[in-house]
């Protein structure tokens, strides 16, 4: 079974579904019988709903053109292969 550290370090993938078959059903055992990480798991789902909810921050232009090119040459550096 889980430890309460390994179930917060495992949270976000399992909140996004990507947690193996065998992580899964340790993850949902250890919140069945753990009420400290059931209340973690539910505070965790309010905040990304909350955050979901927010209305995006528009990107600067200039901020947007600086991202383009850093990106660009990110992706044609020998070491992003």
């Amino acid at each position: 079974m889980l430890t309460c550290k390994e179930l917060t370090e495992l949270v976000t993938d399992y909140l996004e579904g990507r947690l193996p078959l065998g992580r899964n059903l340790s993850f949902r055992l250890h919140v069945m019988m753990c009420r400290n990480c059931r209340e973690y798991l539910r505070e965790m789902k309010i905040i990304v709903r909350t955050l979901g909810a927010l209305p995006p921050d528009p990107i600067p232009p200039e901020i947007s053109d600086q991202l383009l090119v850093v990106f660009r040459n990110w992706k044609s550096s020998p070491r992003s292969a």
